[in-house]
């Protein structure tokens, strides 16, 4: 029985996050589709596809110059779960169909030393990717040889499931969230933006912004195609992202996110409090390498008298002068905007020649091809606000409970 159990929990927890609203996604990057199911969905919501299509909009390829050029238009079709426009309480089912798939742009991860590529070790053809050839050249610092070695076959091009197209189901998932959230608490919304590129960083509490922290909009956020509501520094952030692209490169950055109208009481003490499942929520998102809440990791430099957050009477409720606890004491949420940051490596598939080695240890120097995003940040945007809303739609379920 012990081992029946453990193989449920791993079989769980491989594609599923949230634990009362339950996303499990699907697909890889060049199947014939990818999407959602979500368990958990509170019935009589008003839920179609147009409420999904403007987070999937935002997120999908092909957008900007600054984007891959794969192009996809990423229309979501739900197959289950709403009746007249309204969710039935009943598992959520939607997809989205790939159509823009080029799996022979990945024929030089099996290329050998001199360029060539037989019929057997050719990853990228119709023949099966099991077992890998040892002239595979696995990209460095992509999953393509972890996935290997945890599955003993990996995808055969695009990435599989570490490519960003499985993101399009939790953009999904999200924008359900969110029409949840807003539909339990109408003053609820949240709202991510390009913080960071390169040695580029957009403070958005600095005095000369006033506040805009505040009074920020998602339309404001995409008036730069970067997603930086300083379009001074979004102009210089696009430039070098450019660059960087031309050179065969590409650069990392970083994504802020504040969620406001959030209900006090959320998150649950010890294991899950609220930044535990915020984190375990963005740091799941491919590409991520750090988390941060509130004054994060710039507040080990601060004195306790300068950080504690100092109560004061708002509107009838207690709130807070300052929020360098970004929004969670002790894991629960105090009220306050939930405000929060995450680090993105610069994408590890680049057009510049790197010296390497295949799975026989062999030296290969890899150029790789194909359609790639030089900077993921802008469309990293509407990922984070996503998974923020699973989240906190997931805990709010979660307390709901406890009434």
């Amino acid at each position: 029985a012990r081992s029946r159990n453990c193989q449920t929990a791993t079989l769980y927890n491989m594609s599923t996050f949230g634990r009362n609203y339950r996303v499990t996604t699907f697909g890889e990057s060049h199947c014939k589709a990818v999407g959602v199911v979500i368990d958990g969905v509170p019935s009589r919501i008003a839920i179609t596809e147009a409420d999904i299509q403007p987070q999937l909009s935002r997120r999908r390829p092909g957008q900007s110059a600054i984007s891959t050029k794969r192009n996809e238009a990423d229309a979501p079709e739900i197959l289950s779960g709403t009746e007249g426009g309204f969710t039935l309480g009943t598992p959520l089912a939607v997809r989205v169909l790939n159509l823009d798939m080029r799996p022979h742009d990945y024929k030089f991860l099996s290329e050998t030393g001199d360029g060539s590529s037989s019929a057997s070790t050719a990853v990228a053809s119709k023949s099966s990717s099991f077992p890998l050839p040892p002239t595979f050249v696995p990209r460095p610092s992509h999953a393509d040889y972890t996935y290997h070695l945890k599955y003993g076959i990996t995808a055969s091009s695009g990435g599989g499931r570490a490519s960003a197209r499985e993101t399009i189901g939790r953009v999904i998932a999200g924008a359900v969230a969110e029409k949840c959230l807003r539909h339990f608490f109408p003053d609820f919304r949240i709202v991510a933006w390009t913080s960071g590129v390169g040695p580029f960083q957009f403070d958005i509490t600095a005095k000369k912004y006033g506040d805009l922290l505040n009074t920020l909009t998602r339309e404001m956020v995409d008036e730069t195609m970067v997603r930086c509501p300083d379009k001074e520094l979004a102009e210089k952030m696009q430039e070098l992202i450019t660059r960087l692209a031309s050179e065969g490169d590409s650069t990392g950055g970083t994504v802020s996110c504040a969620c406001f109208g959030t209900p006090a009481g959320l998150g649950e003490p010890c294991f899950d409090k609220l930044e535990a499942l915020l984190a375990h929520a963005m740091l799941s998102i491919p590409a991520t390498k750090g988390f941060e809440v509130g004054s994060g990791f710039a507040g080990t430099a601060m004195k306790g008298s300068e950080h504690n957050d100092i109560f004061v009477s708002k509107g009838g409720r207690l709130g807070t002068v300052t929020n360098n606890s970004g929004g969670i004491q002790g894991g629960i949420s105090n009220g306050e905007p939930i405000v929060f940051r995450i680090a993105f490596k610069p994408p590890a598939t680049i057009s510049k020649a790197q010296k390497t080695a295949n799975l026989s240890g062999d030296e290969q120097t890899l150029a790789a091809k194909g359609r790639h995003d030089p900077c993921v940040v802008n469309r990293a945007v509407p990922i984070v606000e996503a998974m923020a809303a699973i989240a906190i739609l997931d805990a709010y379920l979660q307390q709901r409970t406890r009434e």
